[in-house]
């Protein structure tokens, strides 16, 4: 499974720093996850990193 950001993204950059495995970047509107690179974080932490840096909560597991 991966994570995918919404367009309730307000280009903040909370996320992309706390990525273990650089699966987010900046798109032209909103950050975006490599859906084929994200790990859910499996073997960094014990929850998404991204998730529980998010402030407005529009990062979701597709």
């Amino acid at each position: 499974m991966a994570h995918r950001i919404t367009e309730e993204c307000t280009y903040c950059a909370a996320c992309e720093p706390e990525c273990p495995v650089n699966a987010i970047s900046a798109g032209d509107e909103i950050y975006i996850v490599d859906e084929s690179v994200c790990t859910d974080c499996e073997g960094y932490y014990d929850e998404p990193a991204c998730v529980a840096v998010c402030p407005v909560d529009c990062i979701i597991k597709v």
